[in-house]
């Protein structure tokens, strides 16, 4: 078994913005020399999320419509500690902070809508993603 690991340096214009990463990982699986595997892609921070879904502007609209709802920004407990980013918290609770995809024939094997993403809520910071490519090597 062999492993690589890369880490992501996400830097959003924005304090809510959802990030493709799909060919990023890709091409991380592609060079990591594993051929049958997994591969992790993980948020490092519990203000941000990585999901997997459509990349379909509609659908991505829904989806921050969705986590505001649920989680709206507001007044929370937390922010007695002299933060004001709860409601980014509790989407992280939502949508995930990480992913295991599969990694056949040296290649990432998604279903043909599914995109990775990297979902932020408490932007405008430099953030890590890691990816993790475990498998059998080539």
């Amino acid at each position: 078994m062999a492993s690589r690991t890369e880490y992501l340096v996400m830097r959003t214009e924005n304090a809510h913005e959802f990030v493709n990463l799909t060919e990023k990982v890709r091409s991380l699986v592609r060079s990591s020399g594993i051929a049958e595997g997994f591969v992790l892609v993980s948020s490092m921070h519990i203000t941000s999320a990585v999901f997997v879904n459509d990349n379909e502007a509609g659908l991505l609209s829904d989806i921050e419509e969705w986590a505001e709802r649920l989680a709206p920004r507001g007044d929370y407990a937390h922010h007695r500690t002299g933060e004001t980013n709860g409601d980014a918290h509790l989407k992280n609770l939502l949508l995930g902070h990480e992913v295991v995809l599969p990694v056949t024939k040296g290649d990432l094997d998604l279903g043909p809508w599914e995109q990775v993403f990297y979902g932020e809520f408490d932007g405008r910071r430099p953030k890590r993603v890691v990816v993790k490519v475990v498998g059998d090597p080539r």
